[in-house]
């Protein structure tokens, strides 16, 4: 069995994926990949006839796809980007306008942290089509796409799956040198028939993409996995915006003072969130339903629509392809801030409805203080979503943070839309 497995494997070719030629093998191979499970439900992604969609916003990506035999048929692809992220803070002395005399009593006004920055790479969309398993042509995708990694200078590796994908797990942590790193939650809400009731006790203004930028950046650039060129982010024709809730009567739209004056008095509670578009990137449908399910499912769209006044959960046409909006840079503070996030995800919600999306989706840390606020159903989402992480080499300076897949997990992480 070995002896045929090399020689099939001697005719293997590892390569950039070529868009002129390859787009119809790499779209076979998905649907093949795509099968799940007899009788059970599964979920089909519909790229739209990009096979790099899920990467191509990232500042450097790569596609190889994996061709075997004298026909060149196409069995595998993975895809990779690389951007600069925060791995960890420090602490710095901001000793302007500081005279010697008052040096020592303000010292601890003047101590702030600030992030320290790696490159890091991503690894996602890993397939091998069910005919040419077991043979190692995950393990040669993984290996080439690393060496890509390192020759553009990147210091850490990670990649995404589902915790029970044992295969996944088997061939990254087992094979490949990764490490369990994170388990954040996917966290999944329909786009009901009705339009959700937002809370009339805050106010939302949105944000322009530099007011955006310069929140982020001081309230929020020491978050675990933030991305140092979160400008390129907002700034994307995907990001719908950016979205800030206070107290009803103390902030307008109108009257907004800019992101600098806001921090400089911020109001007891507040809290922000971006909406980015994956309509115009990839479509998602549920297959395997029972008609049972499909029934009741419809049956309570029609209600829904002929009674929004009762606010029924109605379940969304989640069996034909759907598109959905992601929810980034979720934070805030204060007392109060979980409500007003429960008021900012109520907006997106509507504003999804708007775009004919089927669902509304985000991803945060298990610890996130904020997680409470975020509306969710349980069916739809992952409550441990699973991260590994791989140091790709040991030249590098330790500096301040030390080994990054060595360090316990923060409160929060900044999920990047541009690898979902």
């Amino acid at each position: 069995m070995n002896m045929v497995q090399d020689l099939s494997l001697s005719s293997l070719v590892v390569r950039e994926f070529d868009r002129n030629k390859d787009c119809s093998g790499v779209e076979d191979v998905e649907r093949r990949c795509d099968v799940g499970p007899t009788g059970e439900v599964s979920l089909f992604t519909d790229l739209l006839g990009d096979p790099i969609c899920r990467v191509r916003n990232s500042p450097a990506f790569l596609m190889l796809v994996a061709e075997l035999g004298q026909e060149k048929e196409i069995v595998g692809m993975v895809r990779g980007c690389i951007k600069t992220v925060t791995c960890g803070k420090k602490h710095s002395r901001n000793s302007k306008n500081v005279t010697v005399s008052h040096r020592n009593n303000n010292d601890d006004d003047n101590i702030k942290p600030v992030p320290v920055y790696t490159k890091l790479a991503y690894i996602l969309g890993l397939r091998v089509s069910p005919s040419h398993r077991r043979m190692g042509i995950g393990l040669k995708l993984v290996k080439r796409m690393e060496e890509w990694f390192a020759e553009n200078g990147a210091e850490y590796s990670y990649m995404a799956t589902e915790n029970d994908n044992q295969a996944s797990i088997k061939l990254f942590t087992g094979k490949c040198g990764y490490a369990k790193f994170r388990t954040p939650a996917i966290l999944v809400n329909p786009v009901f028939a009705h339009r959700v009731k937002v809370s009339k006790l805050v106010t939302i203004i949105k944000l322009a993409p530099s007011d955006a930028e310069s929140l982020y950046r001081r309230r929020f650039s020491t978050t675990e996995f933030f991305p140092r060129d979160i400008d390129s982010v907002l700034n994307n024709n995907l990001s719908l915006g950016t979205f800030l809730a206070v107290p009803r009567g103390e902030l307008a739209e109108e009257s907004w003072p800019g992101s600098d004056q806001f921090l400089a008095d911020p109001p007891e509670s507040w809290a922000v969130i971006s909406v980015w578009n994956c309509n115009e990137l990839f479509k998602l449908e549920v297959r395997g339903a029972s008609r049972l399910k499909r029934t009741f499912a419809k049956t309570t769209r029609i209600v829904d629509r002929a009674l929004p006044w009762l606010q029924l959960p109605s379940v969304p046409e989640l069996f034909r392809p759907f598109g959905f909006h992601f929810l980034y840079g979720l934070g805030g503070a204060g007392p109060r801030a979980a409500k007003f996030l429960k008021a900012l995800c109520g907006h997106a919600h509507n504003l999804a409805k708007g775009s004919g999306c089927g669902v509304v989706a985000t991803e945060v840390s298990n610890r996130e203080p904020l997680k409470a606020g975020i509306p969710h159903w349980k069916i739809l989402s992952c409550a441990e979503d699973l991260w590994c992480i791989k140091r790709l080499g040991e030249d590098y300076s330790d500096g301040s943070v030390g080994d990054w897949t060595k360090s316990p997990p923060g409160m929060s992480i900044f999920v990047d839309p541009r690898e979902i």
